[in-house]
């Protein structure tokens, strides 16, 4: 996939539609840990609100944690509007953001890995694009980005389960693949 940003945009503007549609969504649990769907929405939205000044002032605030920025990030503003999110989620702002270090691939990989931690905990169909989760599942599954053991997805796996597993989250059903 040479140009990411449609697949970064529509995966977005799909989770907005979709919680638009769905305001129970917002309280339900996700597939991060300890979070519901309104925290992975205000963190995949953060770069929308925290300017590079912000950001690092965030990040001193947590230590140079970014696991720490991110939670607190997500529990304070996951408090904010719900129409002002959804705003976030249309925004080209967020849609054409690239994470420090991890260019374009970085980004689909974010909309795509967050916005299955939406859907696949709510039991909906993937919003990124099948060329999108194919990109994004290429790349968690050669490297080692999130610690698992990639031999453990088996083809009869949907495509969204699979990165889900990839990127080291555990399915509503159970499923998860070792940490090496």
């Amino acid at each position: 996939m040479s140009d990411v940003q449609p697949g970064v945009a529509t995966t977005y503007a799909g989770l907005a539609d979709l919680l638009e549609a769905d305001p129970d969504a917002w309280d339900a649990p996700s597939l991060c840990a300890d979070w519901q769907v309104r925290h992975v929405v205000a963190h995949v939205t953060m770069p929308v609100r925290l300017t590079p000044e912000l950001f690092g002032a965030e990040m001193a605030a947590a230590r140079g944690d970014f696991g720490v920025l991110s939670d607190t990030v997500a529990a304070r503003d996951a408090a904010l509007p719900v129409a002002v999110l959804l705003d976030q989620l249309r925004s080209a702002e967020l849609h054409a953001w690239t994470p420090p270090g991890g260019g374009a691939p970085g980004a689909l990989s974010h909309a795509v890995i967050h916005s299955l931690d939406v859907t696949l905990a709510l039991g909906r169909p993937s919003l990124a694009p099948p060329d999108a989760l194919a990109a994004v599942r290429e790349r968690v599954a050669d490297g080692d980005l999130f610690g698992v053991d990639p031999d453990g997805v088996r083809e009869q796996d949907a495509p969204d389960e699979a990165v889900a597993m990839l990127a080291g989250r555990t399915l509503p059903d159970g499923r998860a693949l070792p940490r090496r």
